[in-house]
């Protein structure tokens, strides 16, 4: 990964789950779908070869649900969301701004992703 003045590093809660990635940070994204409204996160997109988990890949665990397109990492020991590739762009990844260093999630622009909208299976 090339560094840049858009380099941000962030990890998960307990820190086992390191990961690098180029993003600007704003807009930052929220999305109304089912799993998302639940975090509540916003999120920063990284183009996905821009992204680089730099520790603790052991302890990362998948989720999937509905079309099982997309795929959504926490950590397994403290069970922090940390990143997803969405299915409307898989080459995409989309990070918790939360836990990047250094920044305040909750002061970046947002823009919502009307995520609701975009599920093929319905919800139960």
């Amino acid at each position: 990964m090339q560094n840049s003045e858009n380099t941000q590093r962030g990890t998960c809660h307990c820190g086992k789950v390191k990961f690098e990635l180029v993003t600007d940070l704003n807009p930052a994204l929220r999305c109304n779908c089912s799993l998302c409204k639940r975090k509540g996160t916003p999120m920063v997109t990284a183009r996905e070869d821009s992204f680089k988990l730099t520790g603790g890949e052991e302890f990362v665990s998948l989720y999937q649900f509905n079309s099982m397109a997309a795929r959504h990492h926490f950590c397994r020991i403290c069970g922090i969301y940390t990143h997803h590739n969405p299915r409307s762009n898989p080459a995409l990844t989309r990070v918790n701004a939360g836990c990047l260093e250094g920044v305040d999630p909750l002061a970046l622009e947002t823009e919502l992703v009307d995520g609701a909208k975009l599920s093929l299976l319905e919800d139960k």
